[in-house]
């Protein structure tokens, strides 16, 4: 069946190109609102909407790093009308880390566009006795310290266990739907600590509400905030806000639809609305994105089964 849907699906590219969009777009957020990806999608639904006169609707599913929203786009139908819009983990992280994954990422999800790139920064609840990375980790070491995560083949899970890897500490691990489900319990002091992308924690940031201590890549929105390498800890991870279509997808919506996001990426409104988010966009080709893909799989592959890390969410 699901070869039948990609061969017509073929057959009709030509037309559902010529009409795409002619009915609402369902554009799939594999995690809870609140989070980095929700407002990068929900910026992108604005913005195609405007552009293509037709609506797009953000469906959040969360659960599982991402693997509800991932299947459920990879068993779509590919006609040009559901996408997902995606953190790191279900595209390159999980097909490394779940032994049995109900959808195969690189066969049957499409690259559209990497999207952006979102700095992430490590925040503490301001009771946490600790300003700097070095004093986190000597409290680690006296204390029992708390960290939320979107989930365990998230990059805010797996970038501190980098920061382990490297500082020989351990810290209690509280995974999450979502890092918009985290902060609650972050702000209410369950937990001390996490590591999310800047976007979704800014706010909170500003408010007084968390303390910044580091982060992975210098961004003027949190101007004189060391980053992780200064601190003496490089950690190898970064997260990104994807776009894939079920594979069989025809290729001149796809192609289309790149070129919409690009164009939609650079107009002023949203430009300025990305940066205030700290999110750099990508303006990539399906192909590109599909190639740094493999190269991001391969080394996710490498640091998970070198740490031997099995997925527990």
């Amino acid at each position: 069946m699901r070869r039948l849907l990609v061969l017509l699906a073929l057959i009709a590219a030509p037309a559902v190109a010529q009409e795409w969009p002619n009915r609402p777009v369902r554009i799939v957020v594999p995690s809870s609102p609140g989070g980095g990806t929700d407002v990068y999608a929900r910026l992108l639904a604005q913005a195609l909407g405007d552009s293509l006169k037709q609506q797009f609707i953000v469906e959040n599913r969360p659960g599982a790093s991402g693997n509800i929203g991932a299947a459920a786009v990879a068993k779509a139908t590919p006609d040009g009308y559901t996408f997902l819009v995606s953190a790191n983990p279900a595209l390159s992280v999980n097909p490394n880390l779940y032994k049995n994954l109900p959808y195969d990422a690189e066969r049957e999800l499409a690259p559209v566009t990497r999207g952006v790139m979102a700095p992430m920064v490590l925040v503490v609840n301001p009771a946490v006795k600790a300003a700097s990375v070095s004093e986190l980790i000597s409290l680690a070491r006296k204390e029992k310290l708390a960290y939320g995560s979107a989930g365990t083949g998230s990059p805010t899970f797996l970038g501190v266990r980098m920061l382990e890897e490297q500082a020989r500490v351990k810290f209690t691990h509280v995974p999450y739907k979502g890092v918009g489900a985290g902060y609650a319990d972050l702000l209410g002091g369950q937990i001390q600590f996490m590591f999310p992308d800047v976007a979704s924690a800014i706010g909170h940031i500003r408010a007084g509400k968390l303390r910044a201590i580091a982060v992975n890549q210098v961004t003027p929105l949190l101007p004189g905030v060391p980053t992780l390498a200064q601190a003496g800890f490089p950690l190898d991870v970064f997260t990104s806000f994807s776009v894939v279509a079920p594979a069989g997808t025809p290729e001149p919506v796809i192609t289309r639809l790149g070129s919409e996001i690009a164009r939609a990426m650079r107009s002023g409104p949203v430009a300025e609305k990305l940066a205030a988010q700290a999110l750099m966009p990508v303006f990539d080709t399906p192909a590109e994105f599909g190639a740094s893909l493999k190269n991001e799989r391969d080394g996710w592959a490498a640091f998970i089964y070198r740490n031997n890390i099995e997925a527990s969410d």
